[in-house]
């Protein structure tokens, strides 16, 4: 991840569905190297309504579409700003990250974008119940929700938690092969 921390300056990152990169990127040598790096993968990409045109590649429908498979949406943001708006309009407000050595643009990231995790140049899979301390994850939510009933300080509580990295990647999982399959619908 830090060569691409160093090749690619500013990258936002939505989870796995979508990934935003500013413009000045475009034809770039870093991102060339990302999208041949999931092509060999096997990562089908969508594009934008700016990706598609500039990358031909196949355009997006919607960018509320969860993929639930090796593929995922890029397209291109003027800067930080309009990534933080995109994320939030279209983001499903669990897990962000965004990729960048500009401590400004990330300070505003982690600021503005309103998800229950958000990252500065860290492995999203960071994420989880057990890394978090919270013990055996049992489900997710990215509500705000209120406790029932009688409640004490905790029920009137969330937490969002805040993630700077310096390209570091879950690792504890060495010697575990991670294999994506198709399910039949039901």
């Amino acid at each position: 991840m830090n060569n691409y921390i160093n090749r690619l300056s500013i990258m936002y990152v939505i989870a796995q569905e979508t990934l935003l990169v500013h413009k000045d990127l475009n034809k770039t040598e870093g991102l060339d190297d990302l999208l041949m790096e999931l092509a060999k993968e096997g990562v089908v990409i969508y594009g934008g309504p700016v990706a598609h045109d500039t990358l031909k590649v196949p355009k997006v429908d919607s960018f509320h579409h969860e993929y639930s498979s090796m593929a995922c949406t890029l397209e291109f943001v003027d800067d930080v700003q309009s990534a933080i708006d995109h994320i939030n309009r279209y983001g499903s407000a669990h897990t962000d990250c965004i990729i960048t050595t500009d401590k400004r643009s990330a300070d505003t990231f982690l600021q503005q974008v309103d998800s229950a995790a958000v990252f500065h140049n860290a492995s999203t899979r960071f994420c989880d119940g057990t890394r978090f301390g919270l013990g055996a994850e049992v489900g997710i939510s990215t509500g705000r929700i209120h406790a029932r009933g009688p409640v004490g300080v905790d029920g009137l509580l969330t937490t969002r938690c805040i993630l700077r990295g310096s390209g570091q990647v879950v690792n504890g999982d060495k010697g575990v092969v991670y294999t994506h399959k198709d399910l039949p619908l039901q």
